[in-house]
């Protein structure tokens, strides 16, 4: 993937003459697109589609960062995408359905508390060892707001059952702890003691919380195949990606009255101005209250 990147940044400064810092910057996004992919198992320019590109931009929203600086990303992306296009290295654009970075905000896909039902009650709590698995990563997605890379990178050791926490290790190696459902925590407990010894048989002295079938790391690309999964057996026709349980989670905790700071807390963001997005997703809330408060409502 890098070559491509390379052959772009020739393209720009010997065809199109841009200046070096411009070159530089324009690289230094799309070799950060490329390290993303790479982490989620996408190891063609092929396989990207506008999905992933999408889930990317929200990471740097994540992370805090400034949206005219995601709105040079998406610039960054979408010169590339074209040029690959027009030298036949990939069949189609996908940022060509993408709005132009000066009107472009990220606003967080979220699930109905009913497509959210629906989508954790796809696999059964007792069963085969993935079914019990894919459910209580679901069900621990939902109810904690965790990052994939979060989820993925959970041990054993981090589940505190007397309390009904997880400690998530997040961006920059920060730790925070995070509350889970009872309901989550027996889920949790059902499939370390039952399933999860099926499936390390191979590696019985693995630490990780959830392991493949073959007992090894789970990756961000088997959890987002597992959301697909779960989409499709529940008639979910939204675009699913790995950030979208997180957003709903934030945006349902808004919905029913949380505050703000305590959701940032939970998400573990840096700034809360990232947090505030969600505030912008909930209009159905806006109209209700308007609805019931206003005297011409």
């Amino acid at each position: 993937m890098e070559s491509a990147v390379r052959s772009f940044v020739r393209h720009l400064t010997v065809e199109r003459g841009l200046s070096v810092n411009t070159v530089k910057a324009y690289a230094a996004d799309l070799l950060a697109l490329a390290e993303f992919l790479s982490e989620a198992g996408v190891t063609s320019w092929r396989r990207c589609d506008r999905e992933r590109l999408l889930d990317f931009l929200d990471s740097l929203r994540d992370r805090g960062m400034e949206m005219s600086s995601v709105a040079r990303h998406l610039t960054s992306i979408r010169l590339f995408f074209g040029y690959l296009t027009a030298e036949e290295l990939i069949p189609a654009d996908p940022t060509l359905l993408m709005d132009s970075p000066r009107l472009w905000r990220i606003l967080p896909d979220c699930l109905s508390q009913a497509e959210v039902d629906a989508l954790l009650a796809v696999f059964p709590e007792r069963g085969e060892a993935l079914d019990v698995r894919n459910r209580a990563i679901l069900h621990l997605l939902y109810a904690s707001g965790l990052r994939v890379s979060e989820l993925t990178s959970l041990k054993v050791a981090d589940a505190d059952f007397e309390n009904l926490l997880v400690r998530v290790r997040g961006k920059g190696a920060k730790e925070r702890i995070v509350p889970a459902a009872p309901r989550v925590m027996k889920l949790l407990r059902t499939y370390l003691t039952g399933a999860r010894i099926e499936l390390t048989e191979a590696i019985p002295l693995s630490p990780w919380l959830f392991v493949s079938r073959r007992g090894r790391k789970l990756d961000r690309e088997r959890v987002w195949a597992i959301l697909k999964e779960a989409a499709l057996r529940a008639g979910i026709t939204k675009n699913i990606h790995p950030h979208t349980l997180r957003h709903s989670f934030a945006s349902h905790l808004l919905a029913n009255g949380a505050d703000l700071r305590v959701i940032q807390e939970m998400l573990g963001h840096a700034d809360i101005g990232t947090t505030e997005l969600y505030t912008h997703v909930d209009r159905s809330r806006i109209l209700a209250v308007h609805r019931k408060f206003h005297p011409r409502g």
